[in-house]
């Protein structure tokens, strides 16, 4: 099965370039309500992504007291603590579903690294669970018809 069925394109994903600032990633992450974000480049290239914990753990660090200290502060100096792998978007379900038991999401890429969409954990998961279930009717017979009475 090819994996555009399950993509979620770029268009419809929130993401940050790698050159915006701390707050905007703040006010982003907030606004979206996402624990976590891809982050490109401005060539549309996948370099990985920042998480709430990233963010947390910089203003800890760096003492940040202030919001208006984010502003100036770019997103690429923040040290990110995990790298949500991506894949291409000729692999394989299998490897999809790999990657996706370690990650929330899994960012897709194309032949030149460029980010084009993500897939969810949630959307691997529904698609297991609905082959699972209509794998169970057929072994059961029910194949979701009721007889006339």
């Amino acid at each position: 099965m090819n994996i555009l069925f399950f993509l979620k394109p770029k268009s419809e994903v929130a993401f940050l370039y790698e050159d915006y600032s701390l707050r905007q990633a703040l006010e982003k992450m907030e606004h979206y309500r996402y624990s976590a974000v891809p982050i490109i480049n401005r060539n549309g290239n996948y370099i990985g992504t920042i998480t709430e914990g990233d963010l947390l753990w910089y203003v800890k660090d760096m003492q940040l007291k202030n919001l208006r200290d984010t502003d100036e502060i770019p997103l690429k100096q923040v040290k990110r603590r995990w790298y949500n792998e991506p894949v291409n978007v000729q692999c394989n379900i299998e490897d999809l579903m790999l990657t996706s038991m370690n990650q929330n999401f899994v960012p897709v890429i194309d032949d030149n690294q460029t980010f084009i969409g993500i897939v969810t954990r949630r959307q691997i998961i529904k698609y297991v669970y609905d082959h699972y279930m209509e794998s169970q009717r057929s072994v059961s017979g029910d194949d979701g018809r009721k007889d006339a009475v």
